[in-house]
């Protein structure tokens, strides 16, 4: 229920970045630059120190609405990865000794027992071994089958989780070009309103937004694309582990129930409390 949450208060966040994205894109092309009028000498802008160098600050405000846009995808860049940091760990997919108190269990036959102490203990491996349990009545391919579909669906909702980091490492460079487009149309438009006697300082400004947006852009993007991946892969390592850990605690209890049907020739018994 926490993660559906989150997901959808993220996909919430994402389109108002839409839509706040297409509003910020049109304000720089909304202004107006006064041009010069005939006959009149623009007056010499001023020359910077010498000793003058662009802090952070500087860059952030020449990346203008485009920029600022880009900063805060980082943010969220940011937020997503401590929260899969904290969330895409072993201890939180399979608590520690929870196959092997289940194994103990089964051997016993308190599938009962088993199931309780699943529930107890929320997580990947519990829902999946429960899934199993629950199925047992209907034979071990059943069983199995219920295991393989509840860790198809944990693995599926995990990787549209990290998948956020990947859309966040598609928009930014895409934003940084919108901000190249934005900066050039600035200068050029200069260029038009001042009937082709602009200054190489009054494109500087433009020109200078289209470069910084562009970095920003890439990098956002590249580290953003990087840890997705780094995400991405464990993911499918944890699912993994999730699946041996699975088929440790089944494994003498699936013994036993296929020599036992295999002895018989038919359907072995259900562990006591075991069935829905």
């Amino acid at each position: 229920m926490t993660n559906g949450r989150t997901e959808v208060a993220l996909r919430n966040v994402i389109q108002a970045l839409g839509v706040l994205i297409v509003l910020l894109a049109l304000a720089p092309l909304m202004a107006q630059v006064p041009p010069t009028p005939r006959g009149e000498t623009a007056a010499p802008a001023k020359a910077p120190s010498a000793t003058s160098r662009a802090t952070f600050l500087d860059l952030v405000k020449a990346g203008g609405p485009i920029g600022h846009t880009i900063i805060v995808l980082s943010v969220i860049a940011v937020a997503l990865v401590i929260d899969y940091a904290r969330s895409l760990r072993s201890a939180v997919f399979m608590p520690p000794g929870l196959a092997d108190r289940v194994r103990e269990l089964l051997q016993a036959g308190q599938g009962g027992a088993a199931v309780q102490e699943c529930q107890s203990r929320p997580s990947v491996l519990s829902n999946v071994i429960k899934a199993g349990l629950l199925e047992l009545d209907g034979g071990w391919s059943a069983a199995e089958k219920a295991m393989e579909e509840t860790l198809a669906d944990h693995s599926a909702q995990n990787v549209r989780k990290v998948e956020y980091l990947s859309v966040i490492g598609n928009i930014a460079p895409m934003l940084g070009l919108l901000g190249t487009v934005t900066g050039m149309i600035t200068a050029f438009k200069t260029v038009a309103e001042t009937q082709g006697v602009a200054r190489a300082a009054d494109l500087a400004t433009g020109i200078y937004e289209a470069l910084v947006t562009t970095v920003e852009g890439l990098l956002v993007a590249i580290p953003a694309l990087a840890v997705f991946a780094l995400f991405r892969s464990r993911v499918d390592q944890l699912i993994s582990e999730v699946a041996g850990a699975a088929q440790h605690a089944f494994a003498p209890l699936r013994r036993a129930r296929v020599a036992a049907a295999t002895r018989t020739g038919a359907k072995p018994p259900p562990l006591e409390g075991s069935g829905s």
